[in-house]
């Protein structure tokens, strides 16, 4: 076994480029993984442009990695080597901050943060803590479970923990990489779903993901077709657009949720009349613990929901992160480190 591997990393803001690095050993409660697929999530550009908080250069980005594990530190003791595994954006918690002394680990106030705080999965190796890593199905190949790893458990928990019922109707606002997760979850737990997009063009691979309604909002008042429907019980936003989503609060439901999953660069502009008026209410979802990421990877095998993905080897990261940055992928980017595993 040779004593070194490829990494991806920032170098500095703006700069991703192919490196090589001593491979490592994991330490205490660690494990090494050998990284076979790792996702390109819109978050990466914080890392990639320098500006996320308490970022230190260089950093290897990536937070939607699968692999198998090749070393265990000590005091390791649930995992097995050659058991394939994924990690996360939140990738442990300190456990003695106010959120997780309540339990709240997702919302840590120092968390390890895959791809910020410590290097991610833009690389043939990565160093993770046992604590913060799933198990992958079977069923799933790496690169498919990658994007399932935030995109995925993001629409997933954001849906399951908003207190809907079955036949509420639910509306998704964005087909991207995203969105057309969203809508999947959404049809497959039983909602009455709506997709929302701009674009005639949109409407057929809405209605294959399983949009019952499709709303092109280039021309229809979402927020009206919306009431005109009964209005929506929640709508979840994954288009990164403020001023997209503060007009979609006029179409919800009495006691309606408008769940923002897709973080803007603009601010979201909101009128508190149907607010106030109906008791409906905007808030946040933050992707979820190891083990909802591992309901969420069984979800998607028992429903059949897989991400659209493309793939490119682990060396053309640059160009594979602008064309995700571009929008032109469809919809989510892989990098894959080894054969046969798209």
């Amino acid at each position: 076994m040779k004593g070194t591997y490829k990494a991806v990393e920032v170098s500095a803001p703006g700069n991703l480029r192919v490196v090589e690095r001593s491979i490592p050993d994991p330490g205490p409660g660690q494990v090494r993984i050998g990284v076979e697929a790792c996702g390109i999530c819109h978050t990466d550009a914080a890392t990639v442009t320098g500006v996320y908080p308490g970022l230190k250069l260089p950093r290897v980005p990536g937070h939607e990695v699968v692999g198998r594990i090749e070393a265990m530190g000590s005091g390791v003791s649930r995992w097995k080597v050659g058991q394939r595994v994924g990690v996360g954006l939140i990738a442990g918690e300190d456990g003695v901050c106010e959120p997780c002394r309540r339990g709240d680990t997702v919302n840590c106030q120092n968390p390890v943060t895959s791809g910020v705080s410590v290097d991610g999965g833009y690389a043939e190796v990565m160093i993770a803590e046992a604590r913060g890593i799933a198990s992958i199905p079977d069923e799933l190949s790496s690169a498919e479970a990658a994007p399932l790893l935030c995109a995925g458990i993001t629409t997933y928990n954001a849906l399951r923990n908003a207190g809907l019922r079955g036949g509420d109707l639910v509306a998704v606002q964005g087909i991207g990489g995203l969105g057309h997760l969203g809508v999947q979850f959404a049809r497959h737990m039983g909602f009455r779903t709506v997709a929302v997009g701009r674009g005639p063009e949109k409407e057929k691979l809405a209605r294959n993901l399983g949009a019952h309604v499709y709303i092109d909002s280039a021309v229809e008042d979402a927020a009206a077709v919306l009431q005109r429907m009964g209005g929506a019980r929640a709508i979840l936003t994954t288009a990164t657009s403020g001023d997209a989503m503060g007009p979609l609060v006029s179409g919800l439901s009495v006691r309606g949720k408008l769940i923002v999953v897709g973080v803007p660069q603009d601010s979201i502009q909101l009128n508190a009349f149907p607010l106030v008026f109906g008791a409906r209410s905007i808030y946040g979802s933050l992707t979820g613990t190891p083990i909802d990421n591992e309901d969420t990877l069984a979800f998607s095998v028992l429903e059949n929901i897989r991400p659209m993905i493309e793939t490119f080897p682990l060396e053309q990261a640059a160009d594979a992160y602008a064309r995700m940055m571009q929008g032109k992928a469809r919809f989510r980017v892989v990098l894959v480190t080894r054969d046969g595993v798209a």
